[in-house]
């Protein structure tokens, strides 16, 4: 420990600035050839980053038979890149990538421990990122993070005491989710409620003789009878998107330009949850002519082609900046005898997620085509019932995201509070010190003893190895 690093924060009696390598084994991952591994379970499991990563232990969806890196079982996996700073543990013996990398208690120092100092740390660890590609920390890096370290009876009291207050706060969080999935089933219901005439049904009754006027429009779009299309109220019909729209047709392929000026150019990743940050849309230069042929207007539908889900699909409403659309996004042009929001919610619904995935809703991510789309069957009443639909719709939705604001901020409120406890924990304001614990330096002590013998035992297996290869060698 230098002078420099015992001149930060102030610490309790009995606690030390140190670095992570003076108090752990660091492992950096080192990935393997592609041809050793596999994803039928033969081998190590093989980690690579993140995308593995639960919420404590990640999830193995590769295992490799000749690993360079290991990490045991009980390490703690820490992501070095792209993006650096998130954690687990290490269930079993693994194989690491170099996406990772293993730190190892020395010392008696516990695993939940290291976990929970790795995550109380981790903008600390972020802020000291590099890279113009992708952001990465170095072994080095790592290796010479700074921490807090409290004697070794009082890291087992934090442990213990984060594990009290994580349990009461994921409990809370878990209640939080299942709130956010009952919303969504809510939302499903409304919609099915709404296209099967259900949220219009007084509505109708209280037009009275006035509601044979108003069914008396949109029999034009009728299909003919089909024994699979379920039954629906007096003047609705089952028709097709097709018949409702003037056109569907594809984007154009033009590359995103550096330089402000021109119209928006409208991708998939562009849209995300049904909605659209035309700031970080970027701009894009085409002629004149397509521009025109591909200028999105108020009132279009947007559909992603491939890979698509309801969250992928966006009704362009009100006056959005110049912009045209990519190849793989689909426009439905509808004409004005139905309304533009109806059509759209039906998109939003099950019962449309089930006609494109073919049975197997929620199943894979089907392929969306313009014919795909002009097929679809949808339920449609008279055009002043359309608008009651959506003006139902619209108000069940507005109690539903209501409900929604609020669980999100308890959520963030729980995620605050979460590393609030771990900022105490390791600023030693969690649980309160014991004057009669044994100093860290004592215990930075142990470990440095403790180092060295394992480096001991580690230049010995190596010359051992060495003698073996030699005595194999010989004629």
């Amino acid at each position: 420990m230098t002078n420099k690093i015992n001149k930060l924060a102030e610490l309790p009696e009995g606690w030390l600035w140190t670095r992570l390598w003076e108090i752990s084994e660091i492992v950096l991952g080192q990935s393997p050839s592609s041809s050793t591994y596999n994803e039928n379970g033969n081998g190590l499991p093989f980690y690579q980053g993140k995308l593995e990563f639960g919420n404590i232990y990640p999830i193995p969806q590769k295992w490799c038979s000749t690993p360079k890196k290991i990490a045991e079982k009980g390490d703690v996996l820490v992501s070095v890149r792209a993006p650096v700073g998130p954690t687990n543990i290490c269930p079993e013996k693994s194989c690491i990538g170099r996406g990772l990398a293993a730190i190892r208690g020395l010392g008696g120092i516990e695993t939940l421990f290291i976990l929970y100092l790795m995550r109380a740390f981790k903008h600390s660890l972020v802020g000291k990122r590099t890279g113009t590609t992708f952001d990465a920390i170095t072994g080095d890096v790592l290796k010479e993070f700074v921490i807090s370290l409290p004697p070794l009876p009082e890291q087992h009291r934090i442990v213990a005491k984060i594990e009290e207050l994580f349990t009461k706060l994921d409990a809370g969080v878990e209640a939080l989710k299942k709130v956010k999935a009952q919303l969504k089933r809510y939302r499903q219901a409304v919609l099915k409620y709404a296209f099967e005439g259900k949220l219009t049904e007084e509505w109708r009754k209280n037009l009275g003789a006035n509601l044979v006027i108003v069914q008396n429009t949109g029999q034009e779009k009728a299909l003919p009878l089909q024994k699979d299309l379920p039954e629906l109220p007096e003047g609705w019909v089952w028709t097709r998107v097709g018949h409702t729209s003037d056109s569907i047709h594809y984007g154009y392929t033009v590359s995103a330009s550096e330089e402000n000026i021109g119209p928006k150019l409208l991708r998939i990743t562009d849209i995300q949850n049904n909605s659209v940050n035309w700031d970080a849309v970027p701009y894009c230069k085409i002629d004149e002519s397509k521009k025109q042929k591909y200028l999105l207007k108020d009132g279009d539908l947007v559909f992603a082609r491939t890979g698509a889900t309801v969250e992928k699909s966006f009704l362009i409403v009100g006056n959005v900046p110049e912009s045209v659309f990519a190849s793989y996004l689909i426009r439905i042009i509808l004409n004005n005898s139905v309304n533009k929001k109806f059509i759209y919610s039906f998109f939003q619904s099950t019962d449309y997620w089930r006609q494109i995935s073919k049975g197997k809703l929620g199943i894979g991510q089907p392929n969306v085509n313009a014919q795909t789309l002009s097929q679809i069957t949808i339920p449609l009443p008279p055009l002043p019932e359309q608008h009651k639909v959506v003006e139902e719709i619209e108000r069940h939705f507005s109690v539903a995201d209501e409900v929604e604001k609020v669980v999100e901020e308890s959520l963030k409120q729980a995620e605050r509070l979460r590393q609030s406890i771990l900022k105490k924990a390791f600023e030693g304001k969690l649980v309160p010190q014991d004057p009669t614990d044994e100093p860290t330096d004592k215990l930075l002590e142990r470990i440095k003893a403790e180092r060295t013998l394992l480096e001991k035992n580690k230049k010995n297996r190596i010359r051992q190895r060495n003698l073996k290869d030699i005595e194999y060698d010989k004629p």
